[in-house]
């Protein structure tokens, strides 16, 4: 005899699949690519690389810092400059050591510096800074596979965490109301811009700043709530409906943001700029200590409350099946209140900590994510906070490893969707989801 929800079932496995899909397709198309030097951007590092007085032609360099990575060459003078889009603000210059000479390295001559192929500039007010590589004979600094394999889990463990902040609030709006929030991403930009609101524009303390932007965050997701997506369910809209919807939002923040901030990179004050003393390769900085701290408290604190708390509980309830928890005596209606206020909350505090992973604010810093947490959802299961939590860190190691065996930059985004679907493939209703969960 078939199960009464199988209907509801059927329709929730393939929602998962052909959510995946789209995602993929899309995120094929629109995910973004690595930062290339642009002539117009208005200040410039630049440097020389030369061999006993003759240039070296061919010498890869990278530039991270605000405005993303870049990669640049130098050219037959063994001259090298990238347009950066912001002064007054910290980059690190590496020279890839593989594209010199057989048997030549990069040479530190005071004997102290263990990393002399990489540098710490700072663009001053001048809007200039110039940084130069002694190239000599001797032993390259190489870095074995293994240590950049932990080196690079840690980072996916942090990413992933922060990217879990996010996730999880998406994960219960969508288990709630079956909304795909298209505009969430926007309201991890939201978190980060009120947050360089209060600690930059308010000269406010980051110890205020930040929790501050967070409860900010929150009414934010009220306001949408009680502005917006309450009329729209009482009109019974459909799923496709409210996802438009959402997209439209999406694009009216994003520029909206751009009006108030413009297209540069903004920058939250670091006090923690140190870098963690650890054995290997392994490069730390107690920002990133402190933001993996801060995404554990949080989320056990928010997994306490789900499982142990009586409102918690009836969030569950109402995620599992709204009608039945309608029926039970719960306020599906105020539950879902605070769903939005949880989740826009949880996505400004990862949008604080997304500005110090990839330094700086920009006006569409949430859109580089949005696919990534999609994933991350869908992956764990539609509907479940644990599950995003799970999909989240197995997301964030993906692309932090995926560079390891040979994937592009460009490309690490594109190879955690993938993963997506070839999981889905199997298990449709992602890895944690069950299937008797009705929408």
């Amino acid at each position: 005899m078939p199960h009464p929800n199988a209907p509801a079932r059927t329709t929730r496995n393939r929602l998962g699949v052909f959510l995946a899909l789209a995602l993929t397709l899309v995120g094929l198309l629109a995910l973004p690519t690595a930062a290339h030097a642009a002539d117009d951007d208005p200040y410039r590092i630049s440097g020389n690389v030369q061999l006993e007085g003759e240039p070296l032609e061919g010498v890869e360099l990278t530039v991270d810092g605000p405005g993303g990575e870049q990669t640049v060459e130098t050219d037959a003078d063994g001259q090298w400059a990238v347009g950066v889009p912001e002064r007054n603000a910290d980059y690190t210059v590496t020279l890839n050591e593989d594209t010199l000479p057989e048997g030549i390295a990069v040479i530190d001559e005071t004997g102290e510096d263990t990393s002399p192929n990489v540098r710490e500039v700072t663009v001053g007010p001048g809007g200039r800074v110039t940084t130069n590589f002694f190239i000599g004979e001797g032993e390259r600094n190489t870095t074995g596979f293994v240590d950049q394999l932990v080196e690079r889990l840690v980072n996916g463990v942090n990413f992933g965490l922060m990217l879990a902040l996010a996730a999880i609030g998406l994960s219960l709006v969508y288990g709630t109301t079956g909304i795909s929030n298209f505009a969430h991403g926007e309201m991890v930009t939201f978190g980060a811009l009120i947050a360089l609101l209060f600690a930059v524009g308010l000269s406010l303390p980051l110890l205020v700043a930040v929790p501050l932007a967070v409860i900010v965050s929150g009414a934010f997701g009220y306001a949408m709530d009680a502005g917006l997506w309450r009329p729209l369910r009482r009109r019974d809209l459909g799923v496709v409906q409210l996802m438009i919807v959402s997209i439209g939002l999406s694009l009216a923040l994003r520029y909206i943001f751009q009006m108030f901030v413009g297209g540069g990179t903004l920058q939250l004050p670091n006090p923690l700029s140190g870098v963690i003393p650890l054995p290997g390769s392994i490069v730390l900085t107690w920002m990133d200590l402190v933001s993996m701290l801060i995404s554990v408290v949080v989320i056990i604190i928010f997994a306490l409350w789900l499982t142990r708390s009586r409102i918690g509980r009836a969030t569950r309830a109402v995620s599992d099946n709204p009608s039945l928890a309608a029926a039970s005596g719960i306020d599906v209606d105020g539950i879902v209140r605070i769903v939005w206020i949880l989740a826009a909350a949880l996505a400004g505090l990862s949008g604080v900590l997304w500005a110090y992973f990839r330094p700086g604010i920009k006006w569409d810093m949430g859109t580089s994510i949005l696919l990534l947490l999609f994933a991350a959802v869908v992956l764990g299961g539609l509907g479940t906070a644990l599950g995003a939590l799970v999909g989240s860190l197995i997301v964030g190691i993906l692309v932090e490893t995926t560079s390891l065996f040979g994937v592009p930059d460009d490309l690490k985004y594109v190879g955690a969707l993938v993963v997506l679907i070839l999981i889905l493939l199997f298990r449709p209703q992602g890895i944690l989801g069950r299937k008797e969960r009705v929408g």
